[in-house]
């Protein structure tokens, strides 16, 4: 979502909106698979920046005399013409529709009453917020895929006209009496006896109205004028949060010289470094002439490592020397804070980078603001929107799986200390080293994995080429949805040569129903780390948008040399995840914009497709459907596929313990931690951390260095604040779910394809639309349970 899912937007506004809601264009909207699970990535986009209100003379003189009627971003009649736009096209831009946002939503408020019809009402507010919203997006969007300083510089300087211009919307009370009215005028009837038609209308004005609730529009005088100010602050604090971790994981890198230090480092991993040095060099200009530089030798180096996901894991899961693997580790787990003894020689700006003071002021003003509104804390503020009712149930769901993941993550970790032990030479002994260090797990646990196996990620790597994986993926949905998915290129403008455009059709009636892009590879230089699924346009019959458009970015192995992509195993996995989101966003039935798609959907909800998605890739049919050696066609072979499978619940234990460790950190800073008394001599975030850490995962307690905190992104830079539990409450729905396809025999094609249907037309059809439990009964006949969730993870 996660996190969290039209643009990339401020937190602040979020509130305004269920999940975007009336300011669904303004709302950040990435969902992305958690950091940490099996397809690591980041959550959700980044805000976009809030800095000055200050507006330079010169540069509003500029943006009055620019021709507006020339600028690609106000060419709204179809996609975004990516190829001409420009950083310098967005001020002009902003101006221009902000003047008509004002105008015309004045004369709204004036026209509205308490007797005031839907119609009259939320359809025009869409239509009224739809120029600004598809501007924001694509430069939202163009902030996380192309990253430049003209264009954050461009953001900084619109970004708080445009929050104010969306508060007015928020705190307008023309517009809530309205709203008020609309609901009050609705009999009370049973869910299940009106049109899906009418639940969208009632989800969308109740959501609203709740969502404007918490966005203020109960304030007066001076708590109305600081909760604006909060709100304006704490969108500015998130975005230079993200911006402090974008920076410090590009500006670190370690260049290995050594060939003994790369010594049983699988060629692709190699590949990779040694093209990233090539690549760096020819960036700073190191090279004499046009041509000169050396062709990459991933045999002899020399092999530059970096923070970027794909680079990371290689370097933790395979370089042998220990002195490397904790240099890069310590690298990682000190950015963006104050401790810069393991930056990369020469970063003389790491210091400017620290987010620890941008923490404790984010955790002030959100507790500040939530008191304002009248709660206790911001987790509970959080909640008022999500399906968990309270901090407790979170509690209660967390412990709950911790009971049955802490022995069988302590057995995990005692297997890999064994082989290390045994394997690793003197320098692992017991009198030489009490317990492995974080540097040393996974490169232990990844031999612990080939040994047990006797399977690697290397041979699996040619057989997971990225074009036979989308045609394995797109077989895979035609099977069981009934949708068709056909390459595009060339039909939309794109942001970079290596992305993708598709249309997607129902098989039926050969409609053209949907479309997205995807950006499958990393792109360390501009492109922020993780996956996530955003969107480009949303359905909507008030804005005649009939065609949901999605964005789905990856940071993939990127092609190496005259290689395709191939893909690990993990990327595989996040890219069927990221394309679960992108299904429920495309095959929305939902025509009221607020809650057509993935808007509207609790937070704590969002992640069921996504995550039901990942595991259709231990399915035989699906599996085999692409993966073939991209050199010789031959299929996977059987025995490995087997192996393959019984990979799923390898280490399920740590990787459960971990991301309940993050879900209720996050949940106990923004519930229980007072960030006031820390600066007088209390408990601090780091503290609260260890002790979280003692809990849920007192096998592998952090360092004392550790500043992991310092690039929680999802928390403090995206969406999922007090949400970041989502993950795992989505979860025990999403293996539910894909129970039902077990329980008629994933080899039963006929019954696959009618659960598919069902499924289709409940969980990716209904949107924000009915609530998410009704969501769920209808597909499965009954709530969810854990059962399915443990025995996925080998853990009942």
């Amino acid at each position: 979502m996660r996190i969290h899912p039209t643009s990339v937007i401020m937190l602040a506004i979020a509130s305004f909106s269920s999940r975007r809601g009336l300011v669904k264009a303004f709302v950040s909207s990435g969902v992305a698979a958690p950091t940490g699970s099996r397809a690591t990535s980041r959550l959700t986009r980044q805000p976009v920046a809030f800095m000055s209100s200050t507006t330079d003379e010169a540069t509003d003189a500029s943006a009055a005399a620019e021709d507006v009627s020339s600028n690609p971003l106000l060419d709204q009649a179809g996609l975004p013409r990516f190829s001409t736009i420009e950083p310098s096209n967005l001020t002009p831009a902003v101006k221009h529709l902000l003047s008509k946002i004002d105008t015309d939503f004045t004369s709204l408020e004036s026209k509205l009453t308490a007797s005031s019809p839907f119609e009259e009402v939320l359809p025009a507010v869409e239509q009224i917020q739809f120029p600004l919203g598809y501007v924001w997006g694509i430069a939202g969007h163009l902030n996380g895929v192309k990253n430049g300083d003209e264009l954050r510089q461009a953001y900084e300087l619109n970004q708080p006209s445009v929050v104010q211009a969306m508060t007015k919307f928020s705190q307008s009370r023309a517009l809530y009496d309205a709203l008020e009215g609309i609901e009050k005028s609705w009999s009370e009837e049973d869910a299940s006896d009106i049109s899906f038609e009418e639940s969208q209308k009632r989800r969308a004005v109740s959501n609203s109205i709740r969502s404007m609730k918490l966005g203020g529009v109960g304030l007066d005088g001076e708590e109305k004028e600081r909760f604006n100010e909060m709100r304006m602050k704490l969108a500015e604090l998130s975005t230079n949060f993200g911006n402090h971790v974008l920076d410090s994981t590009k500006a670190f890198s370690y260049t290995i010289t050594d060939a003994k230090d790369v010594e049983g480092v699988p060629e692709s991993a190699r590949a990779m470094w040694a093209a990233a040095h090539s690549q760096h060099l020819a960036a700073d200009g190191e090279t004499k002439e046009e041509g000169d530089m050396a062709k990459p030798d991933p045999e002899k180096g020399p092999w530059r490592v970096t923070l970027d996901g794909p680079s990371y894991i290689a370097a933790l899961s395979h370089i042998p020397n220990r002195d490397v693997r904790e240099k890069i580790y310590r690298a990682s787990v000190t950015r963006a804070s104050e401790i810069t003894d393991y930056t990369a020689e020469g970063d003389d700006k790491a210091a400017e980078r620290d987010n620890v003071p941008l923490i404790y002021e984010i955790l002030k003003l959100k507790a500040e603001m939530s008191s304002l509104l009248g709660f206790d804390n911001y987790a509970e503020q959080s909640l008022a929107s999500k399906m968990a009712p309270t901090v407790d149930s979170v509690k209660e769901l967390s412990d709950f799986i911790a009971d049955k993941a802490l022995p069988a993550a302590k057995k995990d970790l005692e297997e890999v200390t064994a082989l290390a032990r045994e394997k690793g030479g003197e320098e692992y002994a017991e009198d030489k080293l009490e317990k492995l260090e974080p540097w040393d797990t996974t490169f232990w646990s990844e031999r612990l994995k080939e040994s047990k196996f006797d399977l690697t990620e290397e041979e699996l790597r040619p057989y997971f080429a990225l074009p036979a994986v989308l045609d394995g993926m797109f077989g895979l949905v035609e099977r069981i949805f009934g949708i068709q998915v056909k390459a595009a290129d060339g039909e939309a403008e794109v942001w970079h040569p290596d992305v993708q455009f598709f249309n997607v059709y129902d098989v039926d009636t050969k409609e053209h129903i949907a479309s997205f892009y995807l950006d499958p590879f990393s792109r360390p230089e501009n492109k922020r780390g993780g996956a996530w699924m955003d969107v480009c346009i949303g359905k909507s019959d008030a804005c005649e948008r009939k065609i949901p458009v999605a964005y789905l970015t990856c940071n993939g192995s990127p092609p190496v040399g005259d290689k395709p992509s191939l893909m690990t195993f993990r990327e595989v996995e996040t890219l069927f995840h990221e394309f679960g989101h992108g299904l429920q966003h495309m095959l929305t039935r939902a025509n009221v914009g607020d809650v057509a798609g993935i808007n509207g959907v609790e937070w704590d909800a969002v992640e069921l497709p996504s995550q039901f998605m990942e595991n259709w890739c231990y399915d035989k049919e699906t599996v085999y459907g692409f993966a073939k050696h991209y050199e010789t066609g031959e299929p996977l072979p059987e025995d490995m596929f087997e192996k393959l499978k019984e990979q799923k619940t390898f280490a399920a234990g740590l990787m459960a313990c971990r991301q309940l460790y993050f879900g209720m950190l996050d949940m106990e800073l923004h519930s229980n931690f007072d960030p006031k008394a820390a600066e007088e001599g209390g408990e601090t975030i780091f503290d609260v951390q260890k002790r979280i850490a003692s809990k849920y995962i007192p096998h592998a307690l952090p360092l004392d260095c550790d500043r992991f905190l310092c690039a929680f992104n999802h928390i403090f830079g995206g969406g999922y604040a007090a949400g970041y539990y989502s993950y795992k409450w989505a979860e025990v729905m999403s293996a539910d779910a894909f129970g039902a396809f077990e329980d008629v025999g994933l080899e039963n094609e006929e019954a696959v394809r009618e659960v598919g249907r069902k499924f289709r037309e409940t969980v990716l059809s209904l949107g924000g639309g009915v609530e998410p439990m009704d969501v769920f009964k209808r597909f499965r006949g009954r709530e969810p349970t854990p059962d399915a969730l443990l025995r996925h993870n080998g853990l009942m």
